[in-house]
Formats: structure tokens, sequence, C-alpha cells
């Protein structure tokens, strides 16, 4: 019963630190002097990743890759049809043209690297599957591909305000002991939450990998849902749609790359089929833009998309 308190609170924990660690960051950069827009693209996108990041690095240091493989996975798929979804139910989401062209092919060709480098068995007739340390080394380096991209955008619009970055400028004690406060809840939260996942695999008899793409993929894609729900609460569309396509992109190439150099990481043929059902995922979003009103997610479509992602969770309960 501890191990479950504690999983919950880890959850709790984690949430908070991200956002401890992003306001901190984010006043920090402030007071350095770096542009709003660099602030949000990197020190927002990084830290509602972080539950994602390091929930995986401790599964990957404790040799739980089942949860490492599950948690990506699950969560891009959350973030498209639930969170998208959810988000696009609360108010139709608009989608910049930068985004529809080249972010969300980002994200598209992110999953099918990784489909790609997981169907060893497939492609090179492998007795296994697996993402190697070389494959890890390849999607780090993607993500600082990206990087580039997103640098160069904010050089771009200097001048423009970034939608997620922190207005409150803090002073330096407490911008730093957010910080420090922050990244401690992240390692204690995903400490616990790695552990109750474990737990309850082992209590009930189910897969750490059923575990890892519902239970931790949900609970560390809060912050996503929080940043896009409040978003399109407020009509801030653009920032809705980008926070969830940014965070897709981080997962694979940053967070899935950084798990791979750890320790290998196998793939059995079911974690193959749910890579291609968040490779789907991220099809549909495109192909939804230029369904209904162009380059825009009207409530319809989120309604649609969050009965796919119900149907989903029945299929993965059923396959166990």
């Amino acid at each position: 019963m501890l191990t479950y308190v504690l999983m919950m609170v880890g959850f709790a924990a984690l949430i908070k630190g991200a956002d401890w660690l992003v306001a901190g960051a984010s006043s920090v950069a402030t007071r350095l002097g770096v542009s709003a827009l660099v602030i949000g693209l990197t020190v927002v996108s990084f830290g509602t990743s972080a539950p994602e990041l390091v929930v995986n690095v401790l599964a990957s240091l404790q040799g739980n890759t089942d949860i490492t493989i599950g948690n990506i996975a699950g969560s891009n798929s959350a973030n498209i049809l639930l969170i998208l979804g959810i988000s696009a139910l609360i108010y139709p989401l608009a989608v910049g043209r930068g985004t529809v062209w080249k972010e969300i092919p980002f994200a598209l060709l992110a999953m099918i690297m990784v489909v790609i480098m997981a169907s060893d068995a497939l492609i090179d007739g492998a007795a296994t599957s697996a993402l190697t340390r070389i494959d890890g080394l390849v999607l780090i380096g993607f993500f600082i591909i990206f990087l580039y991209y997103i640098f160069g955008l904010a050089k771009e619009s200097a001048n423009t305000e970034a939608e997620g970055a922190s207005e409150e400028v803090r002073s330096w004690p407490v911008s730093l002991g957010m910080i420090v406060g922050g990244l401690a809840g992240l390692v204690l939260g995903g400490k616990w939450i790695v552990d109750g996942a474990v737990s309850i695999a082992q209590n009930f008899g189910v897969s750490e990998a059923l575990i890892g793409l519902t239970i931790v993929a949900v609970g560390t894609s809060l912050p996503e849902l929080a940043t896009s729900a409040v978003a399109a609460y407020r009509k801030n569309v653009d920032i809705a749609v980008g926070n969830i396509v940014g965070s897709n992109i981080f997962n694979v190439f940053w967070i899935l790359g950084l798990s791979a150099i750890i320790r290998p990481l196998p793939f059995t043929p079911q974690l193959v089929l749910d890579l291609l059902v968040a490779t789907g995922a991220t099809i549909l979003l495109f192909l939804a833009l230029f369904v209904g009103k162009r380059h825009q997610l009207e409530r319809w479509q989120g309604g649609v998309f969050v009965l796919l992602y119900i149907a989903y969770i029945v299929f993965l309960v059923m396959r166990g």
C-alpha cells in the first residue's frame, strides 16, 4: 500500500518539480537577458518533458526497459490523441503554417526513425530487435539538428514573446532554490513512479510494458495536458499544438536517445506495434489539419481523437 501512495505522491512531485524547474530557469534566463522565445522553446519544452526524462533514465538504469519504451510510445500517443483531443474540445486549435509543414513532419520523422531502428528482426533478419547505443547517438544527433532549427527560429523572431515563458522575474536565491527544488522533486518523483509501476506489474501479473503505456505514460504527460488545456482555454491555440508537437520530438530524439545510450533497449513485436500507433497518431494529426477548416483542429476532430485514445486503451488492457 505504501508503494501505491508513494507512486501518487511521485506524480505530484513530478508535476510540481517540472513547474518549479521551468519557473526558476525562466527567471534566471530572463535575468541573464536571454530572449523570451528562446526560453519558451528550450527551457519550457525541456521542463514539460522532464518527467518522461527522469522516469526513463531511472528505468534504464534499473533495467526496466519495457517501462522506458512504453512510456515514450504511450506518451506520444496520449499527447496527440488525448491531450490535443481535449484541448480541441475546449477551443478549436488553429495551427501555424510552420508547425504544419516543419514541426509536425519532424515529429513524424522521429517516430519513423525509431520504428526502423526497432525493426532489426524484420529488416536485417536478426534474432532480436533493439535500440542500441549507436541508435541512441543517431537520435541525439537529430535532436541537435532540431535545437539548431529552433534557435534559428528564435533568431528570426527575436522580438516575439513566447507564450510559454514565465513573466515573473524572481530574486536569484528564489530562482536557484526553485531549480534545485524542482530537480529534487523530479528525481524523487521519478524513482517512486518507477518503483510503483514495477510493483503493480508484479502484484497484478501484467507486463511492465502495459503499465508504461498507460499509467506511467499518462502520468508523465500531465504537464503537457495542463499546459495545452490552459492554453486552449485562454485561446492561445498555437502554443497548445506547439507544446505537444515539440514534446513528442523531445521524447524521441532526446529522451529515448539518451535512454538507449545508458542501456540498449530490446523491442518486442508488441512494443513495435505501439510505436506504429504513435506514428499513426502523428500522421492522423497532419491529415486532420486538411479536413474541414484548413490548418485547424476542430471540436469534432478533437472528439474523434479522444474516442480513438479510449479505444487504444481498451485494446491495451485486452492485450494484457
